[in-house]
């Protein structure tokens, strides 16, 4: 059983899909954090990197794209592969270009020469140069008359992929398609002739492609939309299914407890059935996954404890990747298996498993300390990162310096000013590292002040960050005039 519920009456727009009563993956689309993929610049060349054989193009974003020596617009079938970018491309040249990945981080978008063009059964690339079929036509009879058509009605320079649905299309509504698609690709290269700097010439609606996309899949189950206009537009899409309007006051999300689902994905323990458990740390190069037994003890021998563990932790990581929208690299720390079928086991089911991802993904194997590395294509920033801003104390480490580590440094710089012409000194601090310097109920003042020669005055300030400001040095009656106690 298969559910869609859309909630696109308002300016964060979002979809949640529930497959067998779980929520297998949410999206968010908000105004600041639109997908650029999809979408078609017109830009300029700002910098050449031979070393690197790719280029930065300024697109009119706040960040410069970036696209490889591989996916150059015209020199894709270069006879000699082993030129350098910089014997194609040169600083202030225009290109149009199309994003495949959005920035992330300190990144800007990663962009392709090769500019895609979709319509319902092609995938037109003015400058492709090959024909391709979808993965999903596995029948090498059908691959190989679309393949046939393809080169039929393509030009040297055109480039073309069927889709599934050219399967049910015949050659005459596959000649007028890709007609069209010429016709939109022309439009697009006469508008790039009045933009006198780098900007946008195309902008996909990628969240409704999302769910039209979504909804053409679902073979049976129910479509929850709280806007008309949407609802219509997935009834021509899919018949097949329930379709219905949701007008209430309650949120739509809130209704069908998928705010709950939210927090859940953005924790960073996850619990599996049995007490195990599973632990999540997401950096910008990679992911790591923790698998724990936690109270799971099991009714049989140890390995047999442990690869159950092990089977439960497979399926909820692979639903997390898909809930969370975690791409890049993922190391799988599985609790350590001993007996080498069990390793297979857990690589088969995980295989299983991310074949029902719609996104690409592979596995690289387990690493000699059991570790299993897979990658998951990374088109837009992962839940958390849409969601969450880094922690203004700990700046995302998770962690902050203890009040005994900034209370030894505070003891450090005081030491350099002892035996100087003054007599007091007022620090700005924590209660908690004003204790750790002087001691318990203050049982090192004496001696710390001995040591200094100075008079030590503090100005106890709350925060949740441990630190210090060492205020101002004088005299004793200049440090007390200000009202502040030595206690």
């Amino acid at each position: 059983m298969e559910t869609l519920i859309v909630n696109y009456n308002s300016r964060e727009k979002r979809l949640a899909y529930i497959k067998d009563n779980r929520v297998e993956n949410i999206v968010f689309d908000r105004p600041e954090h639109q997908s650029l993929v999809g979408n078609i610049y017109f830009g300029t060349v700002t910098k050449v990197l031979p070393g690197m054989n790719a280029v930065f193009i300024d697109i009119g974003e706040e960040k410069n794209a970036y696209l490889h020596r591989d996916v150059l617009p015209s020199y894709l079938q270069s006879a000699d592969k082993q030129k350098n970018v910089s014997s194609f491309v040169h600083q202030g040249e225009k290109m149009l270009v199309q994003v495949d990945k959005d920035a992330t981080g300190t990144k800007g978008a990663r962009v392709t020469g090769i500019v895609e063009i979709s319509g319902p059964n092609l995938i037109y690339m003015p400058k492709g140069r090959y024909v391709a079929v979808s993965k999903k036509i596995a029948d090498d009879k059908q691959q190989a008359t679309l393949r046939r058509i393809g080169s039929h009605l393509k030009t040297d320079e055109e480039g073309m992929i069927f889709r599934t649905s050219s399967l049910s299309s015949t050659e005459e509504e596959i000649h007028t398609e890709l007609a069209n698609l010429r016709e939109q690709y022309q439009q697009l290269l006469q508008k790039t002739t009045g933009l006198k700097k780098p900007g946008i010439v195309f902008q996909k609606d990628t969240f409704v492609e999302m769910i039209l996309d979504k909804v053409g899949k679902m073979s049976d189950g129910e479509v929850i939309v709280d806007d008309l206009s949407l609802k219509k537009l997935a009834e021509k899409q899919n018949n097949r299914v329930k379709h219905s309007y949701y007008s209430g006051k309650e949120n739509i999300f809130s209704v069908h407890k998928i705010e709950h689902e939210i927090d859940k994905a953005l924790k960073r323990m996850v619990w599996l059935d049995q007490g195990a458990y599973l632990i999540f740390d997401e950096t910008e190069a990679l992911t790591i996954i923790d698998v724990n037994t936690g109270k799971f003890s099991g009714k049989t021998d140890y390995q047999e404890t442990v690869l159950k563990t092990n089977q439960l932790a497979a399926k909820e990581v692979v639903r997390q990747l898909r809930l969370r929208d975690i791409g890049g690299i993922v190391l799988i720390d599985f609790i350590d298996m001993k007996r080498e079928k069990d390793k297979q086991a857990i690589y088969a089911l995980i295989e299983s498993e991310l074949a029902k991802d719609q996104k690409r993904t592979k596995i690289i194997g387990f690493t000699p300390l059991g570790i299993l590395q897979l990658t998951r294509k990374k088109t837009k920033v992962t839940l958390s990162e849409a969601l969450e801003v880094k922690c203004p104390v700990c700046e995302g480490t998770g962690r902050i310096l203890s009040p005994e580590t900034v209370g030894f440094r505070l003891e450090r710089e005081l030491l350099e000013h002892r035996y100087s012409e003054f007599e007091a000194v007022l620090v700005e601090t924590t209660a908690e590292v004003k204790e750790q310097l002087l001691g318990p109920n203050e049982a090192h003042r004496e001696a710390l002040e001995d040591l200094l020669h100075l008079k030590l005055f503090f100005s106890i300030q709350p925060s949740d960050r441990h630190y210090y400001v060492i205020k101002q040095f004088g005299t004793k009656n200049e440090i007390a005039s200000k009202g502040l106690d030595d206690k």
